[in-house]
């Protein structure tokens, strides 16, 4: 199938790479670095028969810590005919180096360990958008793991962005991993809904996130 130029600014070309920068920050994320999708710079789109639309997209992601801090990306999204069951098919190469985040990651690591009780804590950002700096990396951990449910849970028709965590509680564990149990506000930009959803998330300096459990959450009725 020939694939199609689309203009970067055309809707499901930024519907893809939206989903692409969120695969990209879950294998690559963590307390210490979250992506971000800085721009589009070229898009095309194939309908491969039967199988369902491939885009082809050239991305620039930031460091959300660091604006100045830039990386290219190519990626490769397809999305599944008909089939809602089946995330999409993302395939990416990124050109030339993350920042190392060894010394925070090590950093954030050993002060959660060390706690007396486990953290807990609710509303980050605040409703002024602040993020208290001891959460930042608790608040980078659930953008990085949110990726993966944004992944998982992606058509061609939804965009989706991490709102808020409404909820975070630290568990207990035996072994050397760090578990965060999440209640997350995701926003849906094509229909302006906010779902709820929890996750629970693991990570090790050394082994990255890994996101165990998650599940759409009913809508709260507000007060």
């Amino acid at each position: 199938a020939a694939m199609e130029e689309l203009p970067p600014g055309h809707y499901p070309a930024s519907r893809a790479a939206a989903l692409a920068a969120g695969f990209v920050c879950y294998r690559r994320g963590g307390p210490g670095r979250g992506l971000a999708l800085r721009a589009v710079r070229r898009a095309g789109r194939q309908d491969i028969s039967d199988v369902g639309h491939k885009y082809h997209l050239e991305l620039v992601l930031e460091d959300v810590l660091d604006q100045d801090s830039t990386v290219n990306c190519t990626a490769e999204v397809l999305y599944h005919l008909g089939n809602k069951n089946i995330a999409p098919d993302v395939q990416f190469t990124l050109e030339g180096e993350l920042k190392n985040t060894d010394e925070a990651d090590n950093i954030f690591y050993n002060r959660i360990k060390s706690l007396e009780e486990e953290l807990v804590a609710e509303n980050i950002p605040d409703s002024h958008g602040n993020v208290p700096p001891e959460m930042k990396p608790v608040h980078l951990l659930a953008w990085v793991a949110s990726g993966y449910v944004i992944w998982q849970n992606s058509t061609e028709n939804t965009k989706f962005q991490l709102a808020q965590i409404k909820h975070v509680k630290q568990v207990k564990r035996s072994d050397e991993y760090l578990e965060f149990d999440y209640t997350i506000l995701l926003h849906e930009m094509v229909t302006q809904e906010i779902v709820p959803w929890q996750m629970t998330v693991l990570w090790h300096p050394r082994h990255g996130v890994q996101v165990t459990r998650d599940s759409h959450q009913p809508r709260q009725v507000t007060e």
